[in-house]
């Protein structure tokens, strides 16, 4: 029998980040390739929209008025799915019916009070003023006794459930560590524990030597394909330095964070040449009150487009009921990347 070879026979990977695997099958992307076949026609949207309850000057959906803004501006969202006043409380009937209080807040940020832009159009000046927002927003819930962790994220495009497209994001401050950043904490720490360094910067530095998921990177931020990647075109943006959250970063790693999410949307933009939908988030160190060395700032990026503007990749049969499965390796699916032009389509 021929010598295995994770790059031509099925296979599982690992994700040390949560311990779980993913089944990857590179020989059926040796199918012909079933690429870009549409030009999808994008609505031409105004810079202000009189319609649009996020845009400056506006009514919301729950009566109160946006201010005049005319850079970044956060507010409470006016559908929470956390509330700050739940009262507090359990149920338990036996071993198999449970249900905990959960509390918190969930505010909207708009990133820009230019209706018509996304991330990858907007400049690096102005996602800079996002970031900043993030911190302020970060240290004023995480310092909230009752708030364990403080999840900032981005839902672009409908097909991941984004319901306005004014640019914007969103975060939930809950009084637990939410699933996902509880499996890393676990994870991360085992690690610190074991080695010494954190696991992100020892796979960072094995990632730049091997240089076959980069995408970009600069001074402070590298933006790559990770090896476990699930969804087609998934990426990660990790900070080169081992900092925990995002109020550890000087002023010129957060114009750099600014700079890398621009860079990498635009990749994402120019691959089908359409605004790319995704879910983005920030993971760093929860707001517990307890230290957490073995954190790492980074970024996660889940797109569900797989071979055009309209094809989408979500999870069906098999990989709901057994285990995430990909066809198209994170070698290959960085090469695709890496390749598309460092100018957004439409000013080429």
């Amino acid at each position: 029998m021929d010598k295995f070879d994770y790059i031509e026979n099925p296979h599982r990977r690992y994700n040390p980040l949560t311990g779980e695997w993913v089944l990857v099958s590179p020989h059926r992307s040796k199918r012909p390739w079933q690429g870009q076949v549409e030009k999808i026609v994008e609505e031409k949207r105004p810079s202000h929209d009189p319609e649009c309850y996020l845009c400056s000057g506006n009514e919301r959906i729950g009566g109160e008025k946006n201010p005049n803004y005319d850079d970044v501006y956060a507010f409470q969202n006016d559908f929470s799915a956390l509330l700050q006043d739940t009262p507090k409380g359990e149920f338990s009937d036996g071993d198999l019916f449970r249900a905990e209080c959960e509390s918190g807040v969930c505010k909207v940020i708009c990133f820009s009070p230019d209706h018509s832009l996304t991330v990858p159009e907007m400049s690096v000046e102005n996602i800079r003023k996002v970031v900043d927002l993030w911190c302020k927003e970060y240290k004023e819930l995480g310092d909230r006794k009752e708030i364990g962790y403080v999840q900032i994220f981005e839902n672009k495009g409908s097909i991941m459930g984004c319901s306005n497209p004014h640019p914007h994001g969103q975060i939930w401050a809950s009084g637990l560590v939410p699933l996902e950043t509880s499996k890393e904490t676990d994870t991360q720490k085992e690690y610190f524990e074991k080695h010494g360094n954190t696991m992100l910067s020892d796979y960072l530095k094995t990632e730049l030597e091997k240089d076959e998921r980069i995408l970009v990177e600069n001074d402070s931020f590298v933006a790559l394909v990770p090896f476990w990647a699930v969804w087609p075109f998934e990426t990660m943006i990790i900070s080169k330095r081992a900092v925990s959250n995002l109020l550890e970063l000087t002023s010129e790693e957060k114009t750099d964070l600014a700079d890398i999410y621009k860079k990498l949307t635009v990749m994402y933009d120019n691959l089908f040449e359409v605004s790319f939908a995704y879910s983005a988030g920030l993971h760093q160190a929860p707001t517990d009150g307890e230290e957490h060395h073995e954190w790492h700032l980074h970024m996660h990026f889940y797109p569900p487009l797989l071979r055009s503007a309209s094809v989408k990749k979500f999870m069906v049969g098999y990989e709901m009921l057994g285990t995430p499965q990909r066809d198209i390796t994170a070698e290959g699916a960085a090469k695709r990347l890496k390749e598309l032009s460092k100018v957004h389509y439409k000013y080429q």
